[in-house]
């Protein structure tokens, strides 16, 4: 098979994928949606690659990712991150084609060994929760695509990202476990500090499951409140008020309910202060107070008794 000619038209572009998990499977489905050229599938699971190919007209199920690499000019490597490195490195790759991992946080010269037979590489990684694959192709439209790659397969993979909908942004070579950390904080974490809340509900006789039917509202309130002004614009709370009584009987009770829950409210508030000031709701001269009602609250042992 000749190698294919570059810059390619997207519209041309034989695209598979290896690895048919929840992204791998969203991603396609959602590429699919968009007009493009879903060509081949393989998985660890052959049902996992079944399931994926059989809704999309013209793609084919096939054994092994070297099938795939064989038979497409793009290639996603949507495989858990773990083994990007050593399958890339098992694989024959050809002289121009597209070797790209959709993984946050590994580099993309982890397809060194493809780089070396003549692909060109890189990353495209959407910034986004796959939970399940249906809800990825509603949930793509408007999050954004961080791409790490070289032209011309940049160019390629910020027109796949528009017909996604999405955003594209270049991220610069070594910023990827930078980024997806990041993501932590909007994602994971957010779970956290849920479980966290639900913790305090439960202290005063109520189930995890109403703690998030309440909370929940008001998260959102608050992301909309912060999608509209920005992040220290829209903070409330008592910090944000200037309210250092409130500050004050926060860290008693929860200490109470666990100090563990206490610890973490602190260490989050303490960073909370700058933004206060930043927002010009509470004094710098303040600061400081509040600063030292938090750190003393972070050396209470369990007993209450300070250090």
């Amino acid at each position: 098979m000749p190698p294919p000619e570059s810059p390619l038209n997207v519209a041309d572009c034989r695209i598979g994928f290896i690895g048919a998990g929840r992204l791998g499977t969203g991603l396609a489905w959602a590429l699919d949606r968009a007009g493009l050229r879903i060509a081949a599938a393989a998985s660890r699971s052959p049902a996992s690659a079944q399931r994926l190919a059989e809704r999309i007209e013209g793609c084919r199920p096939l054994p092994s990712g070297q099938d795939v690499i064989d038979g497409c000019d793009l290639v996603f490597l949507t495989m858990n991150d773990d083994a990007i490195r050593p399958a890339v490195a098992s694989w024959r790759w050809r002289e121009g084609m597209r070797a790209v991992h959709c993984s946050g946080a590994t580099p993309v010269e982890a397809l060194q060994p493809a780089a070396a037979q003549g692909a060109q590489i890189g990353g495209f990684h959407p910034l986004q929760t796959f939970s399940a694959a249906d809800a990825a192709i509603r949930s793509l439209p408007g999050c954004t695509v961080a791409i790490e790659a070289d032209e011309p397969l940049e160019g390629l993979l910020r027109e796949l990202a528009v017909r996604l909908q999405c955003r594209a942004i270049k991220l610069p070579a070594g910023a990827r476990a930078r980024y997806h950390a990041s993501g932590a904080y909007a994602s994971q974490l957010l779970n956290v500090l849920l479980r966290e809340a639900s913790t305090v509900w439960r202290s005063f006789g109520r189930d995890e499951a109403e703690a998030v039917a309440a909370l929940i509202p008001l998260a959102r309130g608050t992301l909309a409140a912060i999608e509209s002004a920005g992040v220290a614009a829209a903070m409330p709370g008592p910090i944000s008020r200037g309210d250092l009584a409130t500050v004050r009987l926060h860290t008693e009770a929860l200490a109470a309910v666990d100090p563990a829950v206490a610890d973490l409210y602190s260490r989050l508030s303490l960073r909370a202060i700058p933004l206060a000031v930043e927002r010009g709701s509470l004094a710098p001269e303040r600061a400081p107070e509040f600063a030292a009602v938090l750190r003393e609250a972070l050396q209470k042992p369990p007993g209450g008794t300070t250090h």
